[in-house]
């Protein structure tokens, strides 16, 4: 495992990090499985966990908890979000910082994710949805303030909206926050764009999140794929999404080099740009714990084939169903 330095934090990160949706709802989730694929991650050098209370009500941060009792040991970063207090994701236009944060809202679920995670500090503390004019409401900052003087959190960030890396860059160059976590793969690259070159201006921590646009680039998407009932998915890969989606991903397989699958090559793709601190993807499996995480040592990818992953960018905009 190669490490990174996360921002402006002296922290040095896993470059593969770990997403813990999936093990927090999604359908066929194990506990006992989940903490296993956990254990071996951290075994194989990854020390950065990304949870949420959302993620099932907090019982993905339980999990997580969990792993940090059983490794005291292994300095492992946690980082977890509060969900709006109107629940609704993602974020609109029309919402307020009321709405959403308010301060008396934030530090109940900061409350109620230490007591899921049984700690007295959460590393990094994320907004789960997020609109630049909150940075005008110093409220949330005098709260974030609040709470790290009593030491129970070391760092703040946001999660930025789906298709919309815009939508977190005055709060990026504000000099509030230590880290934006976006959706960035080999589809979604207008986060280089504007935010990219802000966080390296204001020394900011990108953490990666969808790596895999939600499936499309394992290379296992297809027009006859379904999931569990209840799964989010099938929310995600209606027609519209489903059809576009699978033609895209075989428009890659032709630069899939022999010996690699799809997913190195998305997850090597992400690495080879230098901003990125750690990317996240969602492993539930230890199969795809060992293989995502031996991304790290691969290497970076040929720069012939990075130009060409270059080409298929895939500017899209937020949808229904997008979520």
């Amino acid at each position: 495992m190669q490490y990174r330095k996360f921002g402006r934090k002296d922290w040095r990160v896993s470059e593969i990090g770990y997403g813990m949706w999936g093990m927090g709802e999604w359908a066929g989730s194990d506990d006992e499985e989940s903490l296993r694929a956990l254990q071996t991650a951290v075994n194989l050098g990854c020390n950065f966990f990304d949870t949420a209370w959302g993620y099932g009500k907090g019982h993905s941060e339980t999990l997580l908890g969990k792993l940090i009792h059983n490794n005291p040991e292994k300095n492992l970063l946690t980082a977890t979000k509060i969900p709006p207090k109107n629940f609704k994701w993602p974020s609109r236009r029309e919402f307020t910082l009321d709405d959403c944060y308010p301060p008396e809202h934030i530090e109940e679920y900061v409350e109620k994710s230490l007591k899921n995670l049984g700690l007295d500090s959460i590393d990094l503390i994320q907004f789960h949805t997020w609109e630049d004019k909150w940075v005008e409401d110093d409220r949330w900052v005098k709260k974030m303030d609040d709470l790290k003087s009593k030491g129970k959190i070391m760092g703040v960030g946001i999660s930025i909206n789906r298709w919309e890396p815009w939508n977190g860059v005055k709060t990026v160059k504000s000099g509030l926050i230590d880290a934006v976590q976006v959706i960035y793969n080999i589809f979604d690259q207008n986060p280089e764009d504007e935010l990219f070159p802000a966080c390296e201006a204001q020394n900011v921590a990108v953490i990666a999140r969808v790596p895999f646009d939600e499936g499309t680039l394992t290379g296992n998407l297809t027009l006859e794929s379904t999931w569990p009932k209840g799964d989010w998915r099938n929310t995600y890969f209606v027609p519209e999404n489903l059809t576009s989606s699978v033609e895209h991903a075989e428009a890659l397989r032709p630069l899939v080099p022999e010996g690699m699958s799809m997913a190195e090559m998305s997850l090597r793709f992400i690495l080879g740009n230098p901003i990125v601190s750690t990317v996240i993807p969602g492993m539930r499996k230890l199969e795809h714990v060992r293989s995502n995480i031996g991304t790290s040592d691969a290497g970076p990818l040929p720069n012939t084939l990075m130009a060409q992953l270059k080409e298929h960018r895939w500017d899209r905009t937020p949808t229904d169903w997008s979520q």
